[in-house]
């Protein structure tokens, strides 16, 4: 997510703590960050006012207790923030409605079974509404989404009047949250704006959310101010997160309405939706821990902590082997976890690899019976051999997992109780309440 703009933000904060705290030195780390932004599409003038509140507050008194170095990193961290969103908009778990705008491309559709699932997983009752009636097939795309996360549908396939479906939809589903998914243009011309503005008056929504993508570049400063004119934008939802290199633009889009970005999105599955913290997110891109997400991302998806102790004990089989594998998948890439761990600066080629690898052991471990994952030991030939046809693959495949298996159980537990006490796989560790 952003890795070009994270790699050359982290490459000045590292010029920085490797010079003097200079004003030569901080006019430079100013310029790389400049750069860095404008290359995601950060607007021109945010830009260079973040970059004048740097150099006028450079060289003040640093707080007691911090250096020169750890001011000047701080203030650095925090004019990004500012430009970035500032603070984690609120969300609050309670029955409302919402109403999904934006243009052509930008992902509402998909989006509103994203957000739908969001609030689903937190237990609440979900229905979305399809008001798109200007593009084919949205009708249908919805409905299909909506049967894959289980939840209530509602559509009006031959209806035009998009208002009229929303006054109907009112009257016969019940949910907790209602999201609406309305038409996008091209542009913001009269006729979009004459129709939100109808489904606006008959929703009355508690949210109204314009959805961008983070391709759009500085182009999402225009949008937003032109859809906050027309329906009175509350939050901004950021599509496409994962498929850019950019995106700086549509973050930076919230500074120019009294919308927050409350929402990204950062891949293709109705779970691919994450609140946006403005402090966690320039925490990432600098290279600094958020050990905290990656908690709440180990719990959303049920990571056992009795089994995740006995596997940093060297107490598991293939089937606990197996296990782990499914919930490390769902939590995202391995570089992302990296990310999250402060480790960003591994060989992420070489971590991204062993994770296609270990794609590859889950098909392996499901052909075996229970007692072969129960008992590797009894893997010979002949059992590999039936092993990987029945997996579709190579008998080099099984050996290698195999091979790994026992390096991992041998390798944790040649390690000695300090050993895992230190370092941020301990406060990992500690924090999901595992004894060490």
């Amino acid at each position: 997510m952003l890795k070009g703009l994270s790699e050359k933000l982290r490459g000045s904060i590292e010029k920085l703590t490797k010079s003097g705290a200079t004003k030569e030195a901080v006019d430079e780390v100013v310029k790389d960050i400049q750069r860095a932004l404008l290359e995601s599409d950060v607007d021109v003038k945010l830009v260079f006012q973040m970059s004048e509140n740097i150099r006028n507050n450079a060289f003040k008194d640093p707080p007691q207790g911090l250096t020169r170095k750890e001011y000047l990193i701080k203030l650095i961290y925090d004019e990004l923030t500012k430009v970035l969103g500032e603070k984690k908009a609120s969300v609050e778990l309670k029955p409302k409605k919402i109403l999904l705008a934006g243009l052509f491309g930008s992902g509402k559709t998909t989006t509103s079974a994203k957000l739908g699932r969001f609030y689903q997983r937190k237990g609440l009752s979900v229905a979305v509404v399809c008001c798109d009636t200007f593009r084919p097939a949205a009708f249908e795309q919805l409905q299909q989404l909506a049967e894959k996360i289980d939840v209530v549908f509602y559509g009006e396939k031959n209806e035009k009047n998009a208002a009229k479906i929303v006054k109907n939809a009112l009257k016969k589903i019940k949910a907790d949250v209602i999201i609406v998914d309305s038409s996008g243009r091209n542009a913001l011309d009269d006729e979009l704006v004459r129709e939100i503005k109808e489904i606006n008056n008959e929703l009355n929504p508690d949210e109204k959310i314009l959805v961008i993508p983070a391709d759009i570049g500085q182009a999402a400063k225009i949008q937003a101010k032109a859809f906050h004119d027309a329906l009175n934008i509350t939050d901004i939802i950021v599509t496409k997160m994962d498929a850019t290199a950019k995106g700086g633009g549509a973050l930076a889009a919230a500074y120019e309405t009294s919308a927050k970005v409350k929402f990204i999105t950062v891949g293709e599955t109705p779970d691919d939706l994450q609140q946006y913290d403005p402090e966690k997110f320039v925490a990432r891109l600098l290279g600094f821990p958020d050990l905290e997400s990656l908690l709440e991302k180990a719990k959303d998806v049920g990571v056992d902590k009795d089994k995740a102790e006995k596997i940093m004990k060297g107490d598991f089989d293939l089937e606990d082997f197996y296990e782990q594998i499914e919930n490390v998948g769902k939590m995202g890439t391995f570089s992302s976890m990296l990310d999250m761990m402060g480790l960003g600066k591994m060989a992420k080629g070489d971590v991204d690899s062993q994770q296609e690898r270990m794609k590859k052991w889950k098909y392996v471990i499901q052909s075996m019976t229970t007692e072969e994952k129960r008992n590797p030991d009894m893997l010979n030939s002949s059992r590999i051999r039936r092993i990987a046809s029945g997996s579709g693959s190579k008998e080099s495949d099984v050996r290698e997992l195999i091979s790994n298996y026992s390096k991992m159980k041998k390798m944790m537990k040649m390690m000695s109780p300090g050993q895992l006490k230190r370092g941020q796989m301990a406060k990992l560790m500690k924090q999901f309440g595992m004894k060490m």
